[in-house]
């Protein structure tokens, strides 16, 4: 029998790269976005449904699943990948800015899992994958509140690990570091700047000098939606799933020194 994955944040990226691999793959493909009517790819594929979600509007998610259900039957797994990225100081950050960070990667993503687990229980299994980052695992100045959601997602996810097993539902987390995709991109259009906050321009300026060279080894979306791909059907219990050489030797630096050596590793290398 065909299998079903809801996928959301579907639209570009990591998100719509995976929901062409799955297809291709045989599987069926419930596509979620914010704005469907701009998609033009994934709507010619017999076996995608491509359909509006907001992450904030429960509403929303329940018609996706109602929906994507009507279309295929059953619903197998489901990808969270949709998310949102808050970059600058923390001083220079908004309440307002910070709460948009911790509504969407961390409340939204709680917000579909909820709606879509008494289906799992229902068909007595599932899987949840929850795309997760390198700052999840390690703390990055400069883009501390999205730091501080992933990190958020990774202990939730851990946690309710051990509840979903006894429902023989699985999830999991994906840990990219640096990805190829437009993400980044549009997380930099909300960088938060304050001009008043003349005394931090050294460690700023140090920062963005040491972030040029941050690139080197970051993944491609497909490497992700390939490991993606792993993670939903490799069968076991893995947790976690590291993609690129990048956010693998940081976590790597993080678990093989001391709390303290890794500290001041970190502190040396952004010229502090």
């Amino acid at each position: 029998m065909t299998k079903t994955i809801l996928i959301t944040g579907a639209s570009k990226g990591i998100g719509k790269t995976t929901a062409l691999l799955f297809a291709a793959k045989g599987w069926n493909v419930i596509a979620a976005m914010r704005s469907p009517q701009e998609e033009t790819e994934l709507t010619t594929l017999e076996n995608v449904l491509v359909t509006q979600l907001e992450l904030r509007d429960v509403a929303s998610i329940q018609h996706t699943l109602r929906e994507g259900i009507a279309r295929f039957g059953k619903i197998d797994a489901l990808i969270n990948n949709a998310a949102y990225g808050q970059y600058g100081l923390f001083e220079a950050q908004t309440p307002e800015q910070i709460a948009e960070q911790f509504e969407v990667n961390v409340l939204g993503t709680l917000n579909v899992i909820r709606e879509i687990l008494p289906h799992f229980r229902e068909h007595k299994g599932g899987i949840i994958i929850n795309i997760s980052s390198g700052g999840g695992r390690v703390g990055i100045p400069m883009i501390s509140s999205y730091v501080a959601s992933k990190f958020a997602l990774e202990g939730w996810t851990e946690s309710v690990s051990y509840e979903l097993a006894s429902q023989n539902i699985i999830i999991k987390l994906i840990e990219p570091g640096g990805v190829e995709t437009p993400f980044h991109d549009t997380a930099a259009k909300n960088f938060a700047a304050n001009p008043a906050l003349k005394s931090y321009e050294a460690f700023t300026t140090a920062f963005a000098k040491q972030f040029e060279g941050m690139h080197d080894g970051i993944a491609t979306a497909q490497q992700v939606a390939d490991e993606i791909y792993t993670a939903t059907t490799d069968g076991t219990n893995q947790l976690r799933y590291l993609v690129g050489k990048d956010v693998k030797g940081w976590v790597d630096l993080r678990t093989s020194h001391s709390d303290s050596d890794y500290i001041a590793k970190m502190r040396a290398l952004f010229n502090f």
